[in-house]
């Protein structure tokens, strides 16, 4: 909430593949402390980012976690905004039913007018 009380809208965009670098769990874990702080959080997934929601991930052959499953707990924490970029999931040969949570397809134009809506982005 801003000096006035009013709840801000954040996105949250998520860009890059889930192993390799620390920026997708480290853009979860900002995302879990925002929703602590009772703001409109939503997330949302283009190029590889979409390969964090992808389903059965088995990152143990380059020893890391497989962090996937924390994303299905975001409800419990009010996060339910959860969006993916039509045209990234396509590029990369998965359909909505690869992915394992309940996300909203938006097209390229349908996804930059959200953006255009949020108060606060912060890209990972």
């Amino acid at each position: 909430m801003d000096e006035a009380g009013t709840v801000k809208k954040f996105l949250f965009v998520n860009r890059k593949a889930p192993y390799g670098s620390v920026y997708a769990l480290e853009g979860l874990e900002v995302v879990l402390i925002s929703a602590a702080f009772d703001q409109d959080v939503g997330l949302a997934f283009l190029d590889d980012g979409v390969y964090q929601l992808a389903k059965g991930q088995n990152p143990k052959g380059i020893e890391t976690k497989n962090f996937s499953p924390t994303y299905r707990a975001l409800e419990g924490y009010d996060i339910e905004k959860l969006y993916v970029e039509r045209e990234s999931l396509e590029a990369r040969g998965l359909t909505e039913g690869d992915l394992l949570v309940d996300v909203q397809v938006l097209g390229a134009a349908e996804m930059a007018a959200l953006m255009d809506e949020m108060d606060v982005m912060i890209s990972f």
